[in-house]
């Protein structure tokens, strides 16, 4: 077998598929080391598949990170679901990651059944959130699954402490073909600062309208403008929609304190990531219909099986 120092690079792309909630984008920042998928403990939090690279000495892996995969009821939904089951048949690697602390049941059911129509890719299991269950109770369900499903490899792990995660990343590596990186050393995701810009006020909105807003609000920016020399700032105009004129206080808050805190706490992230200094402008537009409505859902950037 050969050594560490003579073995070839191996690249390729890995989607990382699930239930909504199951932790995958922690799990992507945890494997790139970067934050470029937004965080949140509500279901449904990413909406667009992202693209995240980590390139080492070992080669190159292209982490797909795709919405979670559940029966939609919405066609922003549809779309969703479009965008994880798409990216199966474009990788040569499949992580299906599962919420330990979670029974199993018809969702679980739902997406190992999309699973068994992959054909020629692995499909590793990854159990997630194992910090936060008892040891006994794996077991049972490393069973369960196994007759599910033929996985190339069962990983317990936990992706927002990293237990185990390098052995998932193994396992991973082990399976992707021998070859060149397909991106630049310094390549780290696919996501535009205009999308870096929506996603972070969305990440803010959702940390703290908690149950009162789960799915019914969305992110536009109007207007992203680039710095017109070094110290100037980037000038960002966003409008927050919600659904229906009793949520419109809400992001609002009492004379404008809850829009205020969004906004502070998502232009300090952006600056951070921009390294730069940020402008932005926050507003509070309601739209009925905004989840069902084609053409807003193609300004929003959500793929769709009509193109």
């Amino acid at each position: 077998m050969a050594s560490a120092e003579t073995a070839r690079p191996r690249s390729g792309f890995v989607a990382l598929v699930g239930r909504p909630n199951a932790g995958k984008s922690t799990l992507l920042n945890r494997l790139v080391g970067a934050k470029i998928a937004i965080v949140s403990d509500k279901p449904q939090t990413t909406r667009h598949r992202i693209l995240g690279v980590k390139t080492d000495e070992q080669g190159q892996v292209l982490y797909v990170d795709t919405p979670g995969i559940h029966r939609p009821l919405h066609k922003l939904n549809v779309r969703m679901v479009d965008a994880a089951l798409e990216s199966l048949r474009e990788v040569e690697v499949v992580v299906l990651l599962v919420d330990a602390t979670n029974k199993t049941g018809a969702g679980d059911n739902f997406v190992v059944a999309r699973l068994r129509e992959v054909r020629d890719v692995p499909v590793i299991l990854a159990l997630n959130k194992i910090d936060l269950v008892d040891k006994t109770r794996l077991l049972p369900l490393i069973d369960h699954y196994r007759d599910a499903l033929n996985f190339a490899a069962i990983v317990p792990i936990s992706a927002a402490t990293g237990e185990n995660v390098d052995a998932l990343e193994n396992e991973i590596r082990s399976r992707l073909p021998e070859g060149p990186p397909l991106y630049p050393d310094d390549y780290l995701t696919d996501q535009p600062q205009r999308v870096l810009a929506a996603e972070t006020v969305r990440e803010k909105l959702l940390a703290h309208t908690r149950d009162e807003l789960p799915y019914t609000t969305a992110v536009l920016v109007d207007t992203f403008e680039e710095p017109a020399h070094p110290k100037a700032p980037y000038r960002i105009f966003c409008t927050i929609l919600v659904e229906n004129d009793s949520q419109k206080p809400i992001v609002l808050g009492k004379a404008g304190s809850m829009i205020k805190r969004i906004g502070t706490e998502a232009r300090l992230d952006l600056e951070q990531s921009l390294d730069a200094k940020v402008y932005l402008d926050l507003h509070v537009k309601v739209k009925s219909d905004w989840r069902d409505n084609e053409r807003f859902l193609d300004e929003l950037g959500m793929p769709s099986r009509r193109r």
